[in-house]
């Protein structure tokens, strides 16, 4: 059990270090995004997502499924389409590392 347990804890923690991008270059390529994801990663639009503060893992899968098409969205698929692997990272690491408080 112990090994499993080590096993796991070694594949989550390669695959963090395999996301991890520069914020900076996220948070300048991220100004695109700020039309419907808002400047902070607080959605402006009913129908887009919030992104501030969701799992960077998360958000790398899914803008890599958006610019594959295994993930169908109008305008997403447009948007990722472009984008680097590394971009992918800068962005999600940006979003990532934005702390949101619920009060």
């Amino acid at each position: 059990m112990k090994t499993i347990f080590f096993a796991a804890a070694l594949t989550l923690a390669a695959a963090q270090s395999a996301w991890a991008g520069d914020l900076e270059a996220g948070k300048a390529k991220a100004a695109q995004c700020a039309v419907c994801h808002g400047p902070n990663g607080l959605s402006v639009l009913a129908e887009a997502p919030n992104l501030a503060g969701q799992p960077e893992m998360y958000l790398v899968q899914q803008l890599i499924n958006y610019r594959s098409g295994r993930r169908p969205h109008e305008v997403m698929a447009i948007m990722a389409k472009p984008l680097t692997n590394k971009e992918i990272e800068d962005l999600s690491a940006w979003y990532a590392s934005i702390k949101v408080e619920v009060k």
